[in-house]
């Protein structure tokens, strides 16, 4: 079924209306479907070089607004809708884990999220089923889909066709290792402020696999 859903959705590339096909999927993408939108914005990009990031631009602020939508879910719609989606897209489970990770870290959470193969949509529900400041959560969200869409973007727009095998090369570990600077520069200053807890507790929400663990924290 996945895979017939991707074919459906690359088929979109050569579509008139691809342009809008490209926005609809990266809006759904931030909130429940199960298929990323990254290798359709590759397609045209790679089809049309000089409006990649015209492409890579739209892909982020429809992607950012699925994410709205994805909270508005958490927030308002968790019991009615919220829970149901997550249990099709096999992520319940992973969902105490992802409210801890929002709780402790905050806007670093969701830009990893939104930054990196870590599913968007699990955490943009999350972060408005705990009442996430909704003004950080979009900050986040656009620095993190800014990341993953405009380096794509930017990379056709100044190389062209060419760069494409660059690009499915090495985009992750590029991508990887930036990710991973931020991290680490994260942890630095939260270590320099004196967080005792980080220190001495590790990781608190490693083992959280419940909302009742999440609370004993």
């Amino acid at each position: 079924m996945l895979h017939g859903l991707y074919d459906w959705t690359m088929e979109k590339a050569a579509h008139p209306h691809a342009t809008w096909w490209l926005a609809f999927f990266c809006f759904i993408e931030s909130s429940f479907f199960p298929i990323p939108p990254h290798p359709l914005l590759g397609l045209m990009c790679l089809a049309e070089p000089k409006k990649a990031t015209r492409f890579a631009a739209i892909a982020t602020i429809a992607s950012v607004l699925g994410g709205l939508l994805g909270y508005m879910i958490g927030a308002f719609l968790y019991d009615t809708i919220g829970d149901w989606m997550l249990g099709v897209l096999g992520l319940r489970e992973s969902f105490p884990q992802a409210a801890c990770y929002i709780r402790e870290q905050g806007a670093m959470a969701v830009f990893l999220a939104a930054g990196t193969p870590i599913p968007f949509k699990l955490m943009t529900i999350t972060a408005g089923f705990i009442e996430m400041n909704l003004a950080t959560f979009l900050v986040a969200a656009l620095a993190g889909r800014a990341l993953i869409f405009m380096v794509v973007g930017v990379l056709f727009q100044l190389f062209g066709a060419p760069i494409k095998g660059f690009i499915e090369k090495y985009l992750g570990t590029v991508t990887t290792v930036f990710v991973v600077l931020v991290v680490g520069g994260f942890i630095a200053i939260t270590q320099l402020g004196g967080s005792d807890e980080s220190t001495e507790g590790g990781d608190p929400c490693a083992a959280v696999t419940s909302m009742q663990d999440l609370e004993g924290l």
